[in-house]
Order: C-alpha cells, then structure tokens, then sequence
C-alpha cells in the first residue's frame, strides 16, 4: 500500500487528507517512482480552491501536485530507457504528492547528481515556468521587467534567468525578503498600493518592457506602466487575459527541465528551498504557501530527518495559540501554593510559609 494527498471538496487546505491507497502498478511506456521530495505550487492552491473550475472542474476525490524527485523501483511492460534504482525527475498530470507515483517515462529526466532531492523534486513548475515566460520575452542588457511575487519559486527563478541576460529587474515582495532579492541583482519594491507609481520611481526613467505577474491581480499596474499586452505574462490572473490580452504562462516540457536543471546543477541559477515538509504535515505546508511569504519553494519530503533542535517545518497550531489571552472561569487558588515542587527545590514556598508563620506568631503575642 501506499500514502498519497487527496481532497473531496473546494476548500483551504484543511480539506486535504493524507489517504492508504493501492500501489499503483506502471502500465507500457510507464513507470514506478518511490517519490522521495514532490514540491508546492501556488497553482495547486488555486485548484484546490476552486479557481480554476471554469477551465477544467476537478473530479473528486483528487490528488494534489504535479512535480516529484525519486527513484524507478518498476517499469511497464516492454523496453524502457529507465531501469529500476534510476534517480529521476519530472511531472505528472496530477497526483506528485504521494509516496508511489506512477509516470509516462516521457515526463521524466535523469536526476542530476548535483541536485538534491528537495531541488529536484520542485523545480518542473518554477524552473519551466520561468525560463518559458523568460525565453519569450528575448530580453537583453536594454530592457527593464517587473516581476511580482519575486521571492517566490516561480519568480525568483524568472529574475535570475532576466538577469543572465543583462536586464534589469525590479522585484516585488514583502520587505523582509528584500534582502534576499538583492543577492539576485534584484530591485526590490513592496507590494502595497500605487504599484506603478512606485515602480516608476525606481526605475529612474527607463521604461518597462515586460511585466511579469506571478502574484496575480496586478495586470492595472502593467498597463499603467504602458506595457503591452503580449508583454504582460501571468500564471494565475486569467481575468488579465481576457480583459487586458495577457498572456498566460504554464509550465514547459522535460527539454526545459533539462536545461533549467543542468543550470541549477552548474550553480549558473539557484532553486532556494525555504521549507521542508513530511507529508502528514501536508495542511501546514499549503497553509505556509498560502501565506506567499517563503522565499523560493516549500517541498514535501518523503524521507525527512529530524535532528535535536534542527527544524525542518513549521510546528502545528497548539491549543495555547488560540486561548491565550482568553479569559475562562476558574475557582481561586493560591498561586503561590500551587506551583508543583518539580519547578523548583521549593525553597521559595518554605521562605514565604516561614514567613507568614513568623508574623502569625508576632500578632498572637501580647
């Protein structure tokens, strides 16, 4: 048997459940893959939540990713180019995020040794994203882009690739990750309000040629800005599309993620890894997502290690979380008799119950 992520319903990540189903078993021109790191996307939530239903309604129960990293433990019928123990990477239509997943030999590459099984298993959806919006852009040293949500996978990736070739690049983000933009050669610019007015401010009378929105919503900016339509790119906003001729930007083939990971392999571009979760944790790591503050990608691990004081994903919401601070009826006790002895050797109580004694005794006396 095996664990994979499903959900029934639309909804927050809440409505996500880790499931016992069968083994899947690889059909001709498939193969077995022991997943062992499937990454997030903000698409996933989008779909999850509903968004996307007027494109293509999920039929439930539903599985959830379409990215992964592991190892062949099976193969179809007849000849296969992958043999079992093979370390590879790739995509699937739907379902990455479990513990076996079955995959078209097609959708998938050998793994880079230089990866590691986080990067691998969540850069199909950054990486061919980005160098797809990117290599049809043909930007050069002359151009300035925006790029929303740069912190993220998606963005991160995109700015770095602009960047490789000579453009400048002005990066939205929250501010505490503005750093980590500017060791990319990143611009960075808050989200908030007046974003065109802004950007304008700092791009110091260039012109902005492209605008690439992975946050979704700011497509007004980009026309603002006077970039054109075609120019205008997003992977969430199809409204964008419709009413101001943006182009939407999906992810790319395994020839793309060829390339973007002999990249990140060569160390020319990076795939920051901002969290690690096991795949119970799979609500706090979309609720994590969801928040759009991790810099570059959150993953799903399958062979997590926890050390002493390491940490490797977010702690679960505690009871104390939510009732601190919240008054509820108690009958009164005396606080200083009711601290346990285990806190401490008691000598405070005993200094204090002398005490009280000691003055009892001075009131008793004629």
């Amino acid at each position: 048997m095996s664990h994979a992520v499903r959900y029934s319903q639309s909804g927050g990540p809440e409505v996500l459940e880790v499931v016992e189903v069968p083994t899947p078993e690889p059909g001709e021109g498939e193969v077995l893959v022991e997943v062992f790191a499937a990454g997030l996307s903000p698409a996933d939530s989008a779909r999850r939540r509903g968004d996307f239903d007027e494109h293509g309604p999920v039929e439930f129960p539903a599985g959830v990713g379409r990215e992964l990293a592991g190892v062949v433990i099976a193969t179809g019928p007849g000849e296969s180019r992958f043999s079992r123990g093979d370390e590879v990477m790739g995509f699937v239509e739907g379902g990455a995020q479990a513990t076996h997943v079955v995959a078209p030999e097609r959708q998938l590459v050998a793994k880079p040794a230089g990866l590691s099984w986080e990067v691998a298993g969540s850069l199909y959806i950054a990486g061919t994203t980005a160098w797809t919006a990117v290599e049809g852009l043909h930007l050069g040293p002359d151009d300035t882009v925006v790029i929303t949500a740069a912190a993220g996978g998606v963005g991160c990736l995109a700015a770095q690739f602009a960047r490789l070739r000579g453009a400048t690049v002005i990066g939205t983000s929250a501010e505490a990750r503005f750093d980590f933009l500017r060791q990319f050669g990143v611009i960075p610019l808050a989200y908030g309000p007046g974003l065109a007015e802004r950007v304008r401010a700092v791009a110091g009378g260039r012109p902005i040629g492209s605008f690439l929105d992975f946050l979704g919503g700011e497509a007004a900016a980009a026309t603002e800005l006077g970039v054109p339509g075609p120019r205008i790119l997003t992977t969430l906003d199809w409204d964008a599309v419709t009413e101001r001729g943006a182009v939407h930007v999906d992810a790319g083939d395994v020839v793309a993620l060829t390339r973007v990971a002999q990249m990140v392999s060569d160390r020319r571009v990076r795939l920051p890894i901002a969290d690690v979760f096991s795949l119970a944790d799979v609500v706090d790591a979309y609720r994590s997502l969801d928040r759009r503050e991790a810099p570059g990608k959150i993953v799903l691990g399958m062979h997590t290690v926890d050390y002493p004081a390491q940490r490797v994903r977010e702690p679960a919401l505690k009871e104390q979380d939510v009732t601190l601070g919240v008054a509820t009826p108690h009958e009164h006790m005396d606080v200083e008799e009711a601290v346990p002895p285990a806190l401490a050797d008691g000598s405070v109580r005993r200094r204090r119950r002398d005490a009280r004694h000691a003055a009892e005794e001075d009131d008793a006396r004629p």
